[in-house]
């Protein structure tokens, strides 16, 4: 992530977190960059120099304007003006950064052979909460080259109790004897 993103995403959370718009914007954030994601040739556009910025601006205000809170409407009108709309999904991992911070949320990916049962989801979410204190943010994988087991990455760590790996480690023990 680059200072600018940094900068700017913080810079954004910690407004919204004074005036305790940090959940409401957050929200819009993400699906502004599920959209964006979608649909990158508006950022392109958003971003295209031989553009003026009033005109940069002006799209900015006619797609948005009334649909996004004024603080998410202005946030994207800085970033068109100072040609930084680039770095939107960086300040977006900011800002999800500050707020995880803030109320105590890890984000945690695990990668299963098969889709988690809720019950295995709950019991999972219960020994991450168990193991950080903290309330975690769960994205779900499915590999079936896994074969079973489970593969959680959180916090820059990989806890990787797979079957694949369980059998890795045997084959290495064996080779080594």
């Amino acid at each position: 992530m680059t200072e600018f993103g940094k900068e700017y995403g913080g810079a954004l959370y910690e407004l919204c977190a004074e005036e305790g718009l940090s959940e409401a914007v957050r929200q819009e954030m993400l699906a502004l960059d599920g959209a964006f994601r979608e649909s990158p040739d508006y950022l392109r556009l958003l971003g295209n120099l031989s553009l003026q910025k009033e005109e940069r601006v002006a799209i900015l205000d006619e797609t948005f304007k009334g649909r996004v809170h004024p603080y998410m409407l202005n946030f994207l009108r800085l970033l068109v003006e100072r040609g930084g709309i680039w770095a939107f999904r960086e300040c977006v991992s900011a800002f999800e950064d500050c707020y995880n911070r803030d109320h105590q949320v890890v984000e945690a990916q695990v990668t299963t052979a098969r889709p988690l049962s809720d019950a295995q989801r709950q019991g999972l979410m219960e020994k991450i909460r168990a193991m950080t204190g903290r309330q975690p943010a769960l994205t779900e994988k499915v590999d079936p080259a896994l074969l079973g087991g489970v593969l959680l990455q959180m916090d820059g760590k990989r806890y990787d109790n797979t079957v694949k790996s369980r059998l890795e480690a045997i084959r290495q023990a064996m080779t080594e004897e």
